[in-house]
C-alpha cells in the first residue's frame, strides 16, 4: 500500500510520526490536534479515492466521522466523556454495517472459517471481560457492551473471506485487529492499571488501524456479484 499510495502514504507516516512524538511527550495540547488531522487526510482521501460509491463505502466514511467527532468531543471538558465513548461505540457499530454487507453477498461461503472465528472472538472476549471484571465497578456494563460490539466487528471482518478480493480483505482484517488490540490496551490502562508507554501504544494501533481500513475500503471488489 505504502508503494501504491505514495504521496498519501508519506504523509499519513509524517503526521503519524508527529502523534507518537507529542503522545512521548505529553504535549497534551497538540495530542488531538493530530490525531484530528490524521482522522481528516484520511477521510478526505477515502472520499478522493471512492467518491463513496455505494453503501459500504459510505458506512466506512461514516464511521470515520465518529471516530474524528469521539476525539474532538474530549477538547471539551464541559462535554461529559459519555458522549465521546458513544461516538466511539458507534465506530465500530457502522463498521460492522460495512463489513456485513460483503458477508450477505454470499452468506453461503467459508463457514468453516466462520464457526472458527466466532468461537476464537467469543472466547477472547470472554476472556478478557472475566480478567477486567474486578476491577470495573459500575462500568461492568459499558464494558461488556464495548466488548461484545468488538468482538462482533472482527468476526465480520472475518466473515468477508472469499467475497471480496484478497488485498481488500488481508487490509481490513489487519485493520479490524489493531482496532481491537487498542481498545484492549485502553480498557487495561483505564481500569487494571497504566503499563510503560500507554497511551503510546494505544495511539500508534489505533492510528494504524484506521489507516489499513480505509486503504482496505479503497481497494475493495466484491468477487460475487
Amino acid at each position: 500500500m505504502f508503494k501504491k499510495y505514495k504521496a498519501f502514504s508519506l504523509l499519513f507516516l509524517l503526521l503519524f510520526i508527529g502523534q507518537l512524538l507529542v503522545t512521548l511527550y505529553s504535549l497534551s495540547a497538540f495530542v488531538m490536534i493530530f490525531k484530528s488531522g490524521i482522522l481528516l487526510t484520511l477521510m478526505v482521501f477515502f472520499v478522493q479515492k471512492t467518491k463513496l460509491h455505494g453503501r459500504f463505502h459510505k458506512r466506512l466514511f461514516t464511521g470515520l466521522l465518529f471516530a474524528l467527532l469521539s476525539g474532538m468531543l474530549l477538547l471539551f471538558p464541559v462535554i461529559p466523556v459519555m458522549y465521546s465513548w458513544i461516538c466511539f461505540l458507534l465506530v465500530h457499530i457502522f463498521y460492522i454495517r460495512a463489513f456485513y454487507l460483503d458477508f450477505r453477498s454470499a452468506q453461503e461461503l467459508d463457514k468453516k472459517n466462520a464457526r472458527i472465528a466466532i468461537l476464537a472472538c467469543s472466547l477472547l472476549g470472554m476472556g478478557f471481560y472475566i480478567f477486567l471484571r474486578p476491577f470495573l465497578d459500575s462500568m461492568r456494563l459499558p464494558v461488556m457492551l464495548f466488548t461484545f460490539v468488538s468482538c462482533m466487528m472482527l468476526m465480520m471482518a472475518v466473515f468477508r473471506n472469499l467475497r471480496v478480493n484478497q488485498e481488500s480483505f488481508s487490509l481490513i482484517f489487519a485493520g479490524a485487529l489493531l482496532l481491537v488490540l487498542s481498545n484492549c490496551l485502553m480498557a487495561l490502562h483505564l481500569f487494571a492499571g497504566s503499563f510503560p508507554l500507554a497511551a503510546l501504544w494505544i495511539n500508534a494501533t489505533y492510528l494504524s488501524a484506521q489507516y489499513l481500513m480505509v486503504t482496505g475500503g479503497i481497494e475493495r471488489k466484491l468477487l460475487n456479484k
